[in-house]
């Protein structure tokens, strides 16, 4: 797994520091405070993930302009702007290793804050002048604050099926990495069947990289994840580790993780002990297969594409999407 991290950041190493110039050149707030608390998200680490699958997307297509770099800034604003407003709907206190905006300054300025990345974006993709785009970006938006408001309806039960969360991870993530990668395919002037390729390539490694995190909130540590261990939990998310397991748990079992799962200030050891469930009745080795089938889908609709190099790096990410430790 390391090895193939060091890959691909030693593929991408240039497009990300080229990334990291964008996200700071094209913040251009009015107010210092609207810098201080976009910065303090933005520049507190993150993969660059989505503004990479833009650029890389468009280096499949032959595309190797330096303004690939500015338009992929969208995803990145987008991103924080989601993680702003989550951190304060889901109660959260750490973000990224520290503590949340919304915790350091006040809910107001958190959401407004947010609301600016969000408008920020849409310039951004306003000027590329491609018509396409601003329909990529309202379609994620759309999908993305129903997808929440989705979660906040089921949080705390116990019934979220299957299918349920497949519907909520579809329109909170992969929609963004899908966006991302048709966008780039958009600003490289492709036609449709290499944007509806990339396309699929997002959404596929975009379901895939949700289950894998849904899985590092009960096998990673705080020191890891940069978040509290089972804050999914404690939130009452229900994700497929735990709907997994449950459905496939005998009564006993069933009852203990259900004791466990409908309480909010369950202990640490009430934890391991679930943990201990979801690896005896399934819920983690499932997860990694459905990921696993999802990474397969996303590699083979790369393969009506060329061999560029980028293609070779875009595979890399959708093993890696699984293979990460955070």
């Amino acid at each position: 797994m390391n090895s193939l991290k060091q890959r691909i950041l030693s593929a991408v190493k240039n497009d990300l520091l080229q990334i990291e110039k964008e996200l700071a050149a094209n913040l251009n707030p009015h107010l210092e405070l609207v810098k201080q608390v976009a910065g303090h998200l933005l520049f507190a680490g993150g993969k660059r993930l989505r503004p990479l699958l833009m650029v890389l997307a468009a280096k499949t297509c032959g595309y190797e302009e330096p303004s690939v770099y500015r338009y992929s800034t969208i995803f990145e604003y987008l991103h924080a702007a989601t993680l702003l407003h989550d951190d304060l709907v889901d109660g959260g206190s750490i973000r990224r290793g520290q503590p949340a905006a919304h915790t350091v300054w006040d809910a107001p300025t958190a959401v407004l804050t947010g609301d600016f990345l969000l408008a920020r974006s849409l310039s951004i993709a306003a000027g590329a002048g491609i018509p396409a785009m601003i329909d990529v970006m309202a379609n994620i938006t759309e999908n993305m604050s129903q997808g929440e408001i989705q979660q906040l309806h089921n949080r705390g039960s116990l019934d979220m099926t299957e299918t349920e969360y497949y519907t909520v991870i579809e329109r909170k993530t992969a929609v963004l990495f899908q966006g991302a990668c048709r966008s780039g395919a958009l600003i490289a002037g492709a036609d449709r069947n290499c944007q509806q390729a990339l396309a699929r390539y997002g959404y596929h490694l975009g379901m895939a990289f949700q289950m894998a995190d849904d899985l590092l909130d009960y096998t990673q540590t705080e020191q890891n994840t940069g978040k509290l261990p089972g804050a999914d939990l404690r939130e009452g998310k229900l994700t497929l580790p735990v709907i997994a397991a449950l459905s496939q748990a005998g009564e006993a079992d069933y009852q203990v993780m259900r004791r466990i799962v409908s309480s909010s200030g369950f202990s640490e050891q009430d934890f391991r002990t679930l943990i201990e469930y979801l690896h005896n009745c399934g819920g983690i080795d499932y997860t990694r297969q459905k990921a696993g089938e999802h990474v397969n889908m996303a590699k083979e609709a790369l393969h009506t594409l060329n061999t560029a190099p980028a293609v070779t790096i875009m595979e890399d990410i959708a093993d890696y999407a699984l293979a990460r430790k955070i």
